[in-house]
C-alpha cells in the first residue's frame, strides 16, 4: 500500500521550479534514508505510526535550508515524522483502533524509496513529480 510523510506541509506555488529542481538533485545525490516504524502515535482524532529516521530528518533539515523564506511557520519546527493511517473520526475510533495496533504491533525497518512533490488543487491531492533516490 502506497504510504507518504509529509516533509513540509505548504510551500508557495511560485516555488514549484525551485522544489522541483532541489528535489530532483536531491533525489539523484542521496541515498535512500534508512529508517523504522517504531510506534504507534494517538493524534487528536486519529492513529498514525512513528517513523524514526535520523537520516530523513537530516535530509529534511537540508531542504529547509535551502528552502529559508519559503516555509510557512508550520514547517520552520521539527516535526516528527509519522505515517497516518486514520484521521477525522471521534475520539472512541481512534482510541479503539490505537489500542488494537499497539497489541499487534512490532517495529520494523525499511528505507524510503523517494521524494515527491504535490499540490492541493481542491482535493485530492495531484502528485506533480516523484523521484527515486539514486545516491
Amino acid at each position: 500500500m502506497p504510504a507518504h510523510v509529509t516533509l513540509f506541509h505548504s510551500l508557495p506555488p511560485s516555488s514549484a521550479e525551485e522544489v522541483r529542481e532541489l528535489l530532483k538533485e536531491r533525489a539523484r545525490h542521496s541515498r535512500s534514508p534508512q529508517a523504522r516504524l517504531s510506534g504507534v502515535s494517538r493524534l487528536v482524532g486519529g492513529t498514525a505510526l512513528e517513523i524514526t529516521s535520523p537520516q530523513m530528518q537530516s535530509l529534511r533539515e537540508d531542504l529547509s535550508e535551502r528552502l529559508h523564506g519559503l516555509l510557512s511557520a508550520q514547517d520552520l519546527g521539527v516535526p516528527k515524522l509519522h505515517i497516518t493511517i486514520q484521521n477525522k473520526v471521534t475520539s472512541a475510533e481512534a482510541r479503539t483502533l490505537q489500542t488494537r495496533l499497539e497489541s499487534e504491533f512490532s517495529p520494523r525497518d525499511f528505507t524510503f524509496a523517494g521524494l515527491a512533490l504535490h499540490a492541493w488543487r481542491g482535493g485530492p491531492w495531484q502528485l506533480l513529480k516523484s523521484w527515486s533516490f539514486r545516491g
